[in-house]
């Protein structure tokens, strides 16, 4: 039952992932050369507990250059430099509801050759994925109709690494996870998805040896016959990230 969510659950969903987008995109303009991630953490906080948010969802997780490659990195710390890209996924939590949305985007608004490479394998495969999101699709990896295949395979037959290898090994969890009351909210992947549960797609690379790790992020709500991106309004194109972010 509370895989489900009711029309009521949805609309304070929204609401989250809406004040949630104002917050990555203040982040988007502050971003530069020699801040720390922790002002980028407070800004996008900042967002949000203005609009009457409670709290974050989660720890923020604000990782550039080698920090972008911790799934699950909280400290902040570090200072951000030229060239770097950087991860960020934070979410509000609102009325009791939470959001979860990641976006990663050049620390001086422009993609290297190398990181427009591999962030359009994400981009690729998020797309590919959320294309398959509809009743009947399950998260877990191994199950049938599995959305984490899709992903997979997609990422795994997309680029290299500097050795010339796929790029597979370096999607190191799974595609998505249901949201709701909490970022990871209770669930079974194993489960077939039905219409009214929300669920965050988000593949990944990260490779250590480059200092990189990309991550696309957005919520998804299951429907009758697909799926509905609510987080849509955050660009991901990288001619849109490159045209937003604070030169």
């Amino acid at each position: 039952m509370r895989m489900r969510k009711s029309a009521e659950e949805l609309a304070l969903i929204e609401r989250a992932t809406k004040v949630t987008l104002d917050a990555h995109r203040a982040a988007w303009q502050r971003a530069a050369p020699g801040l720390f991630e922790y002002q980028i953490a407070a800004s996008m906080g900042n967002v949000y507990f203005d609009q009457g948010c409670e709290r974050h969802a989660y720890s923020p997780i604000i990782g550039s250059g080698p920090n972008s490659v911790i799934l699950h990195y909280a400290q902040n710390s570090r200072r951000m430099d030229q060239g770097e890209i950087l991860l960020m996924d934070v979410g509000a939590e609102c009325s009791g509801y939470v959001a979860d949305v990641t976006r990663t985007i050049p620390v001086n608004g422009k993609f290297s050759p190398r990181q427009r490479e591999i962030y359009e394998v994400v981009l690729g495969a998020q797309k590919a994925t959320i294309a398959q999101v509809k009743p009947g699709m399950t998260l877990a990896r191994t199950t049938p109709n599995s959305l984490y295949k899709v992903a997979f395979e997609y990422i795994n037959s997309h680029g290299k690494d500097m050795k010339g290898e796929p790029l597979g090994k370096y999607f190191i969890h799974g595609i998505g996870h249901h949201v709701g009351l909490e970022v990871h909210d209770a669930s079974d992947p194993s489960l077939p998805l039905e219409a009214g549960m929300i669920i965050a797609i988000e593949p990944g690379i990260y490779i250590p040896e480059e200092n990189m790790g990309i991550r696309i992020e957005d919520m998804i709500l299951v429907t009758e016959t697909g799926s509905r991106v609510l987080s849509a309004g955050l660009p991901k194109e990288i001619v849109e990230i490159e045209r937003a972010v604070r030169k």
